[in-house]
């Protein structure tokens, strides 16, 4: 099999558990002096880098690891979890830096609160990923740089750089995104000019809608936002109207595959330009892949626990599919199996499975949920 690097973010999650599921008062919880009980604290890794990258490593690829943290206590728990997949053999340790970490406060009743510290991942700008590394790789995959400070600042110089340099390597290119919260510094960044910038060096882009929507068209973004009201805006949107003119802009930009995930609904899936130079590093189909466009419906779930890393999921089923050189329909179809499995369990990975067996529920009849975006022809 073709062989992989999963980078960018990582953090390690920290979830207290909070006894009973009845809506609880969160201003009564955390009144100040008042000791909370708890239960005992879920820890795992968490960002891209381990969600994307581990779910590789389970789907049946051959991937590296490729993330940074500090010479501390939390970087030892990370870089321990991380050799229980034997997957922590390329982890770059800085001692001057500190371990990036989160406190996820599920509070019975209300939305999930993160209280983050993005630690070594502000220092992180691609001049770590050594050559060595690189050796025999035939994908790369970026995951959050809109979490990582040093990737974002001044325009995503850095970012650019990285991108341009493995690139010109011969090495296929993939980028993920993540939310931006607008008051923060990186909601105060051009992100249309950052795409315009570093596109030209992505191969496969595989934002969210809103993630791309942010970055794109925020007035739309808005606009969709107040119409949707409590529902999720993937709820309500249209495909001529909101989501194939992010697509072209994609394309124009320089993408040549673009994923975009739409939560709950499913993932839109759309290849423009050259591609003959991707399809021969990967030694996929041109003819298959080529102009191709479609719409995956997700699968049915009867429960879902949580969607944490079910993004991160489907990208690594998308991503491993590529590189056990798949078609198109079967590549999505995987992508969207994945992400279904993922929101079965409270953690991104221990229900993922090998790609064959996730291909075996899919040919033995799972069934898609019945949603399709307005405006999309089947």
């Amino acid at each position: 099999m073709k062989k992989a690097i999963a980078a960018g973010h990582i953090c390690l999650d920290i979830t207290p558990a909070f006894t009973g599921d009845k809506p609880s008062d969160i201003g009564e919880i955390l009144r100040p002096g008042k000791v909370v009980m708890v239960g005992a604290p879920d820890v795992h890794t968490g960002g891209s880098a381990a969600n994307t990258g581990l779910a590789m490593r389970k789907l049946g690829a051959d991937v590296k690891l490729v993330a940074k943290v500090g010479n501390d206590t939390f970087g030892g728990l990370v870089k321990s979890i991380l050799d229980e997949h034997d997957a922590g053999g390329d982890l770059i340790i800085d001692e001057h830096c500190s371990t990036s970490y989160s406190v996820v406060l599920a509070i019975p009743g209300t939305d999930r609160i993160f209280l983050h510290d993005p630690g070594a991942n502000d220092t992180f700008d691609g001049n770590e990923i050594s050559d060595e590394v690189l050796e025999g790789i035939d994908l790369f995959h970026f995951g959050y740089p809109t979490l990582m400070k040093r990737m974002y600042e001044n325009g995503g110089v850095y970012l650019k750089e990285m991108l341009k340099r493995i690139r010109e390597k011969g090495i296929i290119t993939s980028l993920d995104m993540s939310a931006v919260d607008p008051k923060s510094e990186a909601g105060a960044v051009d992100w249309k000019a950052v795409l315009q910038e570093i596109l030209p060096f992505v191969d496969i882009f595989v934002p969210s809608f809103e993630e791309l929507c942010f970055m794109l068209d925020r007035p739309r973004l808005e606009r969709l936002s107040d119409e949707a009201g409590n529902k999720d805006i993937t709820d309500i949107i249209q495909t001529d109207t909101d989501v194939k003119p992010l697509l072209r802009k994609c394309h124009e930009m320089g993408a040549k595959i673009v994923l975009i995930k739409c939560s709950a609904q499913g993932l839109f899936l759309s290849v423009r330009g050259n591609i003959s130079g991707l399809c021969d590093r990967l030694e996929l189909k041109e003819e298959e892949w080529k102009d191709f466009e479609s719409f995956q419906r997700s699968f049915h779930v009867d429960r879902v626990v949580s969607a944490t890393g079910a993004g991160d999921v489907s990208i690594a089923a998308f991503l491993t599919s590529l590189l056990e050189k798949n078609d198109p329909v079967t590549a999505v179809e995987n992508a969207a199996a994945a992400g279904a499995l993922c929101c079965m369990t409270y953690d991104a990975i221990s229900n993922i499975r090998p790609l064959n067996e996730i291909r075996a529920l899919i040919e033995n009849g799972w069934k898609e949920n019945e949603v399709f975006p307005e405006g999309y022809a089947e």
